[in-house]
């Protein structure tokens, strides 16, 4: 009798085993806190494996699968035509996924955005999460071209995945030179929308909406001559970074009207860093705020120079992404980019790209 009592004890330890197991499978494991989990990110933090010519990356929470994504310009870096720009046009946008916070990162697939012929070139995305889609502002060229001197215009598209994506109209601005979406909500509840205005000396341009869908020019935010803008809020401060070609300049605002920029006095990333494949100036960056209020600063480096050493002429076409933390200190940004990035973004609150809870 003892014997069949402790049979049917075991059976049933064995049972409840199964079921805790099955629970814990059936759950979302618990997020690590950013301490523990942080880890210094890879050099280069991703290399595109189709082009090697990866680019003006935006990163983005994948709320289904509880992943970071970064969608990028997959820019034909190994094209062997070297008739002008040609391997900057023809590009089609790459995902990348990290599954450890952001310290490394593994190719996913091209997006798949229906275009209207198969030789358009597609730049720069941005992306937000709203109203249970994700919504992408995506630079589209026409065609594919030797030359810079060609329309381009800012595309809306949506998705429910981030893969899939269903193009809606052309955002309608001032010129048919515009480039480089980013978007941010005000503290009113309304849109901003920043690009660079090519028909105006490449000046960063700004244009407001309610909805998404109908935009109205507001006019010039910077003046000097810039692209790839990213605002974000952080430290008690609106900021503005953009890509003049001379590292990343910084502009701050302390008011929520977002229309007064002051800029900073010295350019991030202007000079080159120390590591393999960071020995240049940054370029066209995106930012993420972490639900732990960490900042953190994505940018993409051609690999010229020093990093094209034993490399035929071709190499420096090719570019990689970068990972740095931001800094504030006395309404200054600063960025050691010769230090280990040590990195596990939280998933944001609401907006990745503030650090004051429900300001979506």
């Amino acid at each position: 009798m003892r014997g069949v009592v402790r049979s049917l004890l075991v059976l049933a330890l064995v049972i409840g085993l199964a079921r805790v197991d099955r629970a814990r499978a059936q759950s979302p494991a618990p997020l690590p806190s950013n301490s523990d989990a942080a880890q210094a990110a890879a050099v280069p933090l991703f290399r595109d494996p189709i082009h090697d010519g990866a680019a003006d990356p935006v990163v983005v929470w994948n709320r289904a699968r509880k992943t970071w994504w970064m969608l990028y310009t997959n820019r034909r870096a190994d094209l062997a035509d070297k008739n002008g720009v040609t391997w900057v046009h023809g590009t089609h946008i790459g995902i990348a996924e990290s599954s450890d916070g952001g310290a490394h990162w593994k190719y996913v697939s091209e997006a798949d955005i229906p275009l209207v012929k198969p030789d358009y070139t597609l730049w720069a995305p941005e992306v937000i999460y709203t109203g249970g889609l994700y919504h992408m502002f995506l630079t589209v060229v026409p065609g594919t071209f030797t030359d810079w001197n060609h329309p381009r215009h800012i595309l809306h598209l949506t998705s429910h995945d981030l893969l899939h994506w269903k193009p809606l109209d052309n955002v309608n601005l001032e010129s048919d030179r515009t480039i480089d979406a980013c978007i941010f909500r005000l503290p009113s509840g309304d849109w901003r929308l920043w690009y660079k205005n090519e028909a105006d000396s490449s000046k960063v341009y700004f244009s407001d909406s309610s909805d998404l869908v109908h935009w109205t020019a507001k006019g010039i935010a910077t003046t000097n001559h810039g692209e790839g803008p990213v605002v974000f809020q952080w430290r008690g401060s609106y900021w503005l970074i953009n890509d003049p070609h001379a590292g990343l300049a910084v502009f701050r605002s302390d008011s929520d009207a977002l229309t007064n920029w002051h800029q900073q006095p010295r350019n991030l990333l202007r000079e080159p860093g120390t590591q393999p494949t960071d020995r240049a100036m940054g370029n066209h960056a995106d930012v993420v705020v972490d639900g732990s209020g960490r900042a953190w600063l994505f940018y993409f480096t051609q690999q010229g120079g020093d990093d094209a050493k034993g490399h035929d002429f071709g190499w420096a076409r090719r570019s990689v992404l970068h990972v740095t933390e931001l800094h504030e200190a006395n309404g200054i940004l600063t960025v050691d980019r010769n230090a280990p990035a040590t990195i596990h973004m939280l998933p944001p609150p609401q907006n990745k790209k503030s650090d004051m809870v429900g300001a979506w």
